[in-house]
């Protein structure tokens, strides 16, 4: 809902920003400590996860080349994941209270497919990054393809006021200028000179490729946020089924459309397959699972900025393993990032939308000729009821 909503006591003018659900308005409505918990455990998590992700595919390459088809392990992590989101919906249904929505039930799961159309979207974009993850890897080290990666915030941010009308304050973008400085700092004279990437020269290549590497992954982070908010009531878990069965499907076509090219023998699945990349397809498919948590219950630009602190960890960790060298640009550059990334987060606007003006803006919607009474203490009074109350004893993520 977009405008103001009139309070009929005293007649003052409440603005409602425009709702992505009510669902998810109410959920944001609340900033409690088990969320922050959270949004601790997520980043932390995906610290990890992300910072693995450059050093397994390089890895996985043999003499500089990938033994494997990229989009095999895209579609056996889609695989990975989809079992995944089935035996969780399983333990989640036997928890169900007496009285709410089954989970299992074929009704059930058509309204949700339907309800969830949307997601095949950045299912189909994802398909397009992963890949492209691969072809970076063959004309960037690891620690520059996660200092490239980056430049998504950017992008990001743009897409986010665009489609879900997010606002940012002026120091917030201040400080992804400053993340695009301190990345460019990274790549002065990172390339080696005389290179080149499909026929072109290495500048240009490197560049075509920076700007589908960048552009595709954005848009599709910022439509899933989008799907996976609009549908919040939605367990998540089933919402991952349906976006790791697009996913599974266009990889699936991918895999069919290069047997016709290169013939039936590059349609096995399996070839050339080592242990790293059978972590590589694990390390991917715990990456994605908590990327839905972080686009779901947190946002796009924390996952991003999230994604950024793994760099340290990407650019030590091919230093010690491959002998890449930390130059005084890289170190600049992350010092750079970090200080961007404490303006972005120490200077956020405070949209939420307090629980008084939901009520507010639902009463608005149901009501005919009726005024329109909010009691607002009492609205206090139980959002602070909430939040020292069940929300300490309820688990961090949803089982």
């Amino acid at each position: 809902m977009n405008g103001e909503v009139e309070c009929s006591v005293c007649h003052a003018k409440v603005p409602v920003p425009a709702a992505v659900s009510k669902a998810y308005d109410s959920h944001r409505s609340t900033v409690s400590s088990r969320q922050r918990a959270l949004n601790v455990l997520l980043v932390s998590g995906d610290c990890v996860l992300a910072g693995l992700q450059p050093i397994l595919v390089y890895m996985s390459k043999v003499d500089g080349k990938f033994k494997f088809s990229p989009i095999s392990v895209n579609f056996l992590t889609e695989i990975t994941k989809i079992i995944f989101a089935i035996i969780m919906l399983f333990i989640q249904a036997r928890r169900i209270k007496v009285g709410d929505k089954p989970l299992l039930t074929v009704s059930t799961f058509m309204q949700a497919a339907r309800n969830n159309a949307l997601l095949a979207f950045p299912a189909f974009l994802y398909a397009i990054n992963n890949y492209l993850k691969f072809i970076m890897q063959l004309y960037f080290n690891p620690a520059s393809v996660k200092m490239l990666s980056n430049l998504k915030v950017l992008v990001i941010a743009v897409l986010l006021k665009i489609i879900m009308r997010r606002r940012f304050s002026t120091i917030q973008w201040e400080a992804l200028a400053l993340l695009l400085i301190g990345i460019s700092v990274n790549q002065l004279k990172s390339l080696p000179e005389g290179s080149s990437a499909l026929g072109l020269p290495v500048a240009a290549g490197a560049y075509l490729y920076t700007l589908f590497f960048v552009t595709v992954p954005a848009l599709a982070s910022v439509y899933n946020e989008k799907a996976l908010k609009s549908q919040f009531d939605t367990s998540i878990y089933l919402q991952n089924l349906f976006l790791y069965g697009y996913g599974a499907i266009f990889n699936f076509l991918g895999l069919v459309i290069t047997a016709i090219i290169q013939g039936p023998g590059s349609f096995n699945i399996l070839e050339g397959h080592s242990k790293a990349t059978m972590f590589l397809i694990c390390n991917n498919a715990a990456q994605g699972i908590l990327s839905s948590f972080f686009f779901k219950y947190a946002d796009t630009i924390l996952k991003k900025y999230s994604s950024t602190i793994a760099t340290i960890f990407t650019g030590v960790a091919s230093a010690v393993l491959f002998g890449h060298t930390l130059t005084i640009n890289f170190v600049l550059g992350i010092s750079i990032v970090i200080i961007s990334m404490h303006q972005y987060l120490s200077n956020q606007i405070k949209d939420e939308v307090p629980s008084s003006k939901i009520e507010m803006a639902e009463a608005h919607d149901q009501r005919v000729k009726e005024p329109i009474y909010v009691n607002v203490t009492d609205s206090v009074a139980s959002e602070a009821k909430h939040r020292h109350g069940s929300d300490e004893r309820q688990p961090l993520l949803p089982v």
